[in-house]
């Protein structure tokens, strides 16, 4: 059993749910992988308690630590997210605040690696999915708080560690209102590749210990956990990691506070998809309660205290880019498409010192880059930022008369699978 030492320092904390990396999630009734009210308490605490809880990466172990990309290209993405919990907090009501500490968050002593991956544009798809279609993956090593990749030389940096992942169990009114709207959604072009959300679907569905009719109720009406929503969910925000304070709306009685897709690593937007450093892990909670908090501070979505813990780069180099998308067309204000562009030119830059594009896309996605909407209001073009840290490679970066220097030995590169 993992322990780590209580805030106080006095005891060692409570695992309340571990996980066998051995063994499919499916097989562990502590893990769940879709949204709903009937999805059973795995442990109930009390306000102020703090504890421990054990996580899979997100895709449940399916992602191996080899030279293909074959796993990435065939993995099935309606059994994501494995999420651990719900846990309940005695007390909680609808209406509620649940105020969680992130006391500590780190990689499982067993499994000191984790993934980077695109995937195929016929299969999830990304970012800039038309401009990487093939799916392909990068392993990243874990040395302390420092990473590196034998598929991304040249480049190391410290870590991060946060949960892409958490957030409260829905009410049966707010999960219709995610389905609805969702589908309506889909149906406005049914056919797109890829999908324009992901419905519910009940083959792949994991309701942890649910037995019978609530199993089958859960696994028809269960929603998939790609996106974030109200309760939080798969917001994948990079800065909130250990030292962090979230305050999320109650929905239903205990709470039902859920988590997982730990990532070591995370450049702002997570713009690969499968976009950070993925990973299985561990997190040391601590949670309370302010009654009635959703009405006395008109709380919609969470909020939360960033981390008073980030890696120190201080140098960096910033792409811009504006609302004009690659063929030229103007768009308004468009915040998704300069944000892309300003990657875009990001990767176009990273190419000139001998990268390949899909590398140079996996520093995006998994370095602790800065994503800034930096404006909105001068029409017709947004103008969006990413800040690229300089300090994070082993040669210099910047700009000169002398011209880039490549850096990056011929025939290095990121397994990439073909569609088949």
């Amino acid at each position: 059993m993992h322990q780590v030492m209580s805030k106080a320092g006095a005891s060692a904390s409570k695992t309340l749910i571990e996980v066998d990396l051995s063994e499919s999630p499916y097989k562990n009734e502590m893990i769940h992988n879709r949204w709903h009210p009937d999805v059973p308490i795995v442990a109930w605490v009390k306000p102020g308690d703090d504890f421990v809880i054990q996580t899979y990466d997100w895709t449940g172990g399916f992602i191996k630590n080899n030279d293909s990309a074959d796993d990435v290209r065939d993995i099935d993405l309606t059994i994501v997210h494995f999420l651990s919990g719900p846990i309940g907090v005695e007390g909680a009501e609808p209406g509620d605040l649940l105020v969680v500490d992130l006391l500590d968050v780190g990689a499982l002593p067993e499994s000191l690696w984790g993934f980077n991956g695109f995937f195929s544009k016929k299969n999830g798809g990304g970012f800039l999915t038309d401009h990487f279609p093939l799916a392909q993956k990068s392993i990243w090593d874990i040395s302390g708080v420092y990473t590196h990749s034998r598929h991304v030389p040249g480049v190391s940096f410290a870590g991060l560690i946060h949960p892409g992942l958490i957030g409260c169990l829905p009410d049966q009114k707010l999960l219709d209102t995610w389905n609805a709207r969702e589908a309506a959604f889909i149906a406005t072009d049914p056919d797109r590749v890829p999908p324009l959300a992901a419905p519910p679907f009940a083959a792949t569905a994991h309701g942890g210990s649910a037995k019978g009719a609530v199993k089958d109720k859960i696994a028809a009406e269960g929603a998939r956990t790609v996106p974030p929503r109200e309760h939080g969910g798969n917001c994948d925000i990079k800065d909130l990691s250990r030292g962090s304070k979230i305050y999320f709306p109650v929905y239903v009685k205990g709470a039902g506070l859920s988590m997982g897709d730990l990532h070591f690593s995370q450049g702002d937007g997570e713009i690969t998809f499968c976009g950070a450093i993925e990973m299985a892990g561990w997190l040391h909670l601590k949670v309370d309660l302010i009654k009635g908090g959703v009405a006395k501070y008109g709380i919609k979505n969470p909020i939360f205290k960033p981390s008073p813990i980030v890696p120190t780069y201080n140098d960096y180099l910033i792409f811009e880019g504006i609302s004009v998308d690659e063929q030229g067309k103007q768009h308004y204000l468009d915040v998704h498409i300069a944000y892309r562009q300003a990657c875009l030119n990001a990767i176009e830059y990273l190419s000139k010192f001998g990268y390949s594009r899909a590398q140079a896309y996996a520093i995006l996605g998994t370095a602790p880059c800065q994503g800034h909407i930096s404006g909105v209001v001068d029409i017709p073009n947004a103008c969006a930022t990413l800040w690229l840290p300089t300090e994070i490679f082993d040669f210099d970066v910047m700009p000169s008369a002398a011209g880039p220097v490549k850096h990056v030995k011929p025939g290095v590169d990121i397994p990439m699978s073909p569609d088949v």
